[in-house]
């Protein structure tokens, strides 16, 4: 699918003279995300937090810290009730660590998501009721389980509900609440992942109990992998807390971590928001797809070497085998969804031999291949459970709350949700969603757009400059990597590599120099020259340093190309 192509408008003459002591492309890189004076700049290369972060400004926040301060110092047993993704996961792993660290009586829960499915549910409630304990802290869920809230009263359980996600109209009835994101909190930062809030509840906890000698500082790099690994902002206190957490990677006393960066190829001191993304979270992730996310739970509270390292091995080939599924589901989505060539304005595909941990994962390739917004289910006798990937110009939680009559339970952002619907109701929720994303995209150009931070002219592609980019990590969602625009390069020469032949590997040239430039899945080109090769190209990319065979040089990562006008 061909891309949109855009570009953001020249730095002003003020902002120039406000960021004039930075390289002249640095100016132009910090004016796109909005910097425009030099103490805004200063600050966010800097990674400073940008408001006073006082985990105490938080809903909620004193009563779960009284109540969980006297758990603590009353021997009573306390539940960490998580997630089965990296965010849950880690999140549970740093409220145990916290816990435990200042003399609590503490134990994980992890639901299974093909027994139990998302969030808290009532039977596993009942069950921590009945080993005796008095206190289940949720973390990166619970703000929308009102039945499971009020069952947890019932049964005696006081429920400390800390979650990130947008609350519905009626929030539940737990013992506390910490959500930044609940109607009336003054917390200035409202992008924190689950395992953000989790943190900011260490951080008080701690605060409250000096004595102990347990500092929260030390659970960073859980912040940092939960955090990318969620697709959270990385911006404002996200930004300041994933750095520190990356440094503290390169230093990490964490067995399982270690371990995990050794089979995923990650060398020490050189983890980074991309590595997290597409190295280390989809290994951690593995585990809650295929079987249970206990797994990897173990791996980042184990200080055992020998069971780290067989765990991460464990973890390696379950990413291997989730990477098999994916691919397969694909192709099966998109024969359900698009059979007949004819791209709908929302793609819905179900099956009830669909992996329901990998529906998430194909309805993204979906979306991401087709440009629309794409459910895929996993079907059983009476249910159905949906996972929904999205694009900027729908909101699909929104659009599943309109349609909250018709769902036993949904939630999530605004790019992916997630629902449970009964059978006799999922033909209705179809038509309805497809009715409304119809009426949403109607007359759009659903394009994915590409928009580059500026022209860039060849004689600025030095390693100074990569220098200079590299100041702007951790990149990602809400602070991308920087992507640039070259003009009317010559097409030296190209050739297909790779397994499968499907990547492009290119050499440009400026008439000056030539550079290296890789165009990952887009191997497709070659067949189109063969007939039709134009002498230049117009390319979008981003700069990297590439290292093959002890030569290191920069290359070009083509994010999309076009014959030149």
């Amino acid at each position: 699918m061909s891309k949109r192509w855009d570009l953001f408008p020249p730095i002003n003459p003020a902002a120039q003279q406000e960021l004039r002591s930075y390289h002249l492309v640095l100016q132009q890189l910090l004016f796109n995300r909005g910097l425009e004076s030099f103490r805004a700049a200063e600050d966010f290369l800097e990674a400073r937090i940008p408001h006073r972060s006082d985990p105490n400004q938080l809903i909620g926040m004193e009563a779960a810290v009284d109540r969980l301060v006297y758990a603590i110092q009353h021997g009573e047993g306390i539940a960490v009730y998580g997630d089965y993704d990296v965010d849950g996961v880690t999140a549970t792993v740093l409220l145990v660590e916290t816990i435990d660290g200042l003399g609590g009586r503490v134990q994980p829960y992890i639901p299974n998501r093909f027994d139990e499915g998302y969030g808290l549910n009532k039977e596993a409630l009942s069950e921590l009721q009945k080993m005796g304990l008095s206190v289940v802290v949720s973390v990166d869920c619970g703000v929308r389980s009102l039945a499971e809230a009020q069952h947890a009263e019932a049964i005696g359980l006081d429920l400390i509900i800390t979650d990130h996600h947008p609350p519905g109209d009626e929030l539940p009835n737990a013992y506390a609440l910490i959500d930044p994101r609940q109607s009336g909190d003054p917390y200035p930062d409202k992008n924190l992942a689950g395992v953000g809030v989790a943190y900011k509840l260490a951080c008080a906890l701690t605060e409250r109990i000096p004595d102990a000698g347990f500092e929260a500082a030390r659970l960073i790099d859980l912040v940092a992998l939960g955090t990318v690994a969620d697709l959270a902002p990385l911006t404002g206190e996200n930004r300041a807390m994933v750095r520190a957490g990356l440094i503290q990677f390169g230093r990490t006393t964490r067995q399982g971590l270690y371990s995990l960066m050794q089979v995923a190829g990650v060398k020490s001191g050189q983890a980074n928001a991309s590595t997290i993304g597409f190295q280390l979270g989809p290994r951690l992730n593995a585990a809650g797809r295929l079987e249970s996310a206990l797994a990897a739970y173990e791996l980042l509270s184990t200080s055992d070497l020998l069971r780290a390292g067989q765990l991460a091995q464990h973890l390696d080939v379950q990413n291997r085998e989730r990477q098999e599924i994916t691919r397969s589901m694909q192709a099966q989505a998109e024969e359900l969804a698009v059979p007949n060539g004819d791209i709908p304005y929302l793609l819905f595909a179900s099956s009830a031999t669909f992996n329901p941990g990998v529906v998430g994962l194909t309805a993204a390739r979906l979306a991401e291949k087709y440009y629309r917004p794409s459910i895929v289910a996993e079907r059983s006798a009476e249910q159905t459970r949906g996972s929904c990937r999205s694009i900027p110009e729908f909101h699909i939680t929104e659009a599943l709350d309109r349609c909250a009559d018709l769902l036993i339970r949904h939630g999530g952002h605004a790019a992916a949700a997630g629902f449970t619907v009964a059978n006799s109701n999922l033909d209705e929720l179809i038509e309805r969603l497809t009715r409304h994303a119809a009426q949403e995209l109607a007359g759009k150009d659903l394009r994915p757009q590409l928009k580059a931070d500026c022209l860039l002219d060849f004689h600025f592609l030095q390693f100074t400059l990569l220098e200079e980019i590299a100041r702007l990590q951790p990149t990602g969602m809400g602070n991308p990597e920087p992507l640039f625009q070259s003009n009317r390069l010559n097409l030296v020469r190209y050739g297909a590599v790779g397994r499968e032949k499907d990547h492009l590997k290119l050499v440009v040239g400026d008439g000056k120099r030539i550079i290296d430039a890789i165009a990952f899945r887009q191997g497709h080109w070659i067949e189109e020259w063969k007939t039709n090769r134009p002498a230049q190209l117009d390319l979008i990319y981003r700069l990297e340093r590439n290292e093959w065979e002890g030569r290191v040089s920069l290359q070009l990562n083509v994010q999309d190309l076009r014959p030149s006008e």
